[in-house]
């Protein structure tokens, strides 16, 4: 079994117009929502093998966000930039490449490829992934070049606004 957990970015501020897309950061509300969000789904998808991220700093701050409430140290996060404005089948070639040794494999990055990606990998119960959203997918697949379209099953899918009060 392969587990493929993807998280979409944690809210990013767009009050610095002189940042280009790639360096805008998170802002207080997405500050809070990873952490969060990486303490309600720990229990349900599990500690992760390895955890990759887009280098967008608004990407890689909330991996490390992620990283830190997992009890995995944050410098061990790698960093992908192929993930940073991919499609669906960028990523789903990432997926292929990844090391077989893991078998559980957080990444993080943005939409719309993440969706995209979601959809294209199994039937999900959600349209869209909002910002700090975790759908987590299952394989039947002995090795991550098995991976194909449709040979996914969403196991859990959670996102911040589902545990506000």
């Amino acid at each position: 079994m392969r587990l493929l957990t993807l998280v979409r970015h944690a809210k990013s501020s767009w009050n610095y117009p002189e940042l280009s897309d790639f360096e805008r950061p998170l802002n207080d509300r997405g500050r809070r929502d990873a952490p969060r969000m990486a303490a309600h789904v720990s229990s349900l998808i599990g500690r992760p093998d390895r955890m990759v991220s887009s280098p967008a700093v608004r990407a890689l701050t909330t991996a490390r966000l992620f990283a830190d409430a997992l009890g995995v140290d944050p410098a061990a996060v790698s960093i992908q930039p192929r993930i940073y404005e991919a499609s669906a089948d960028t990523l789903l070639t990432l997926v292929q490449l990844l090391d077989d040794a893991d078998t559980h494999v957080m990444l993080f990055g943005h939409n719309p490829g993440f969706t995209e990606l979601a959809h294209a990998l199994a039937h999900c119960s959600f349209d869209d992934m909002p910002t700090c959203a975790v759908v987590q997918l299952g394989f039947d697949a002995n090795c991550w070049s098995d991976v194909t379209e449709r040979s996914g099953v969403e196991r859990h899918y959670a996102y911040p606004k589902q545990f506000k009060a």
